[in-house]
């Protein structure tokens, strides 16, 4: 008997747990006002990415040379470090169940850390697939480490049209209209 009551305890404590870890996964993160999705939005999936930002050496205006993003590759992983998104050229994000997102950024914010990418607002410009993704309105990128173009004295006549790879990491949030 005892050993039952031990076992409906352990049981219980561990959807407890579980419970707890997504509540705590859809809670709103504490952002910059410029970065806060609308009031009827909530938080349907969290996930932290790791990968890196591509960037190619170009002429810009005046012929002046300079670093330009070209696309993220990162994946997405859960709160236990299962990988559900594929990140890239978009920006898109891809889950695993088929759905897609492409987003297109509303508002950008310095990151608190000088060598991270910025934090990023981003709305849902298109859809496709069934899944998880098909709803999402809103997109945050926070937390961000890393990620930066190298120093432009690198980017010259002599590198036009080569790329660079930058590792960053960052959490992202994913936002749909409330029930």
């Amino acid at each position: 008997m005892n050993r039952q009551i031990c076992v409906v305890v352990a049981a219980g404590a561990l959807f407890a747990a579980q419970v707890q870890a997504q509540v705590q996964a859809q809670t709103r993160p504490e952002v910059p006002e410029s970065l806060k999705t609308p009031a009827g939005e909530q938080v349907v999936l969290a996930a932290h990415a790791t990968g890196v930002q591509i960037y190619v050496c170009q002429a810009g205006a005046e012929q002046k040379f300079g670093w330009a993003l070209k696309a993220p590759e990162a994946d997405l992983s859960d709160s236990t470090g299962k990988v559900i998104i594929h990140h890239s050229a978009g920006p898109t994000w891809k889950h695993v169940d088929g759905s897609e997102v492409k987003g297109k950024v509303v508002a950008k914010q310095d990151a608190p850390k000088p060598d991270a990418i910025p934090w990023l607002l981003l709305s849902a410009a298109s859809h496709s697939g069934d899944g998880i993704l098909s709803r999402v309105t809103s997109i945050q990128r926070i937390q961000t480490d890393g990620g930066l173009a190298p120093a432009a004295s690198r980017c010259d006549v002599s590198a036009n049209g080569k790329e660079t790879r930058s590792a960053y990491a960052a959490d992202y949030y994913f936002y749909a209209p409330g029930h």
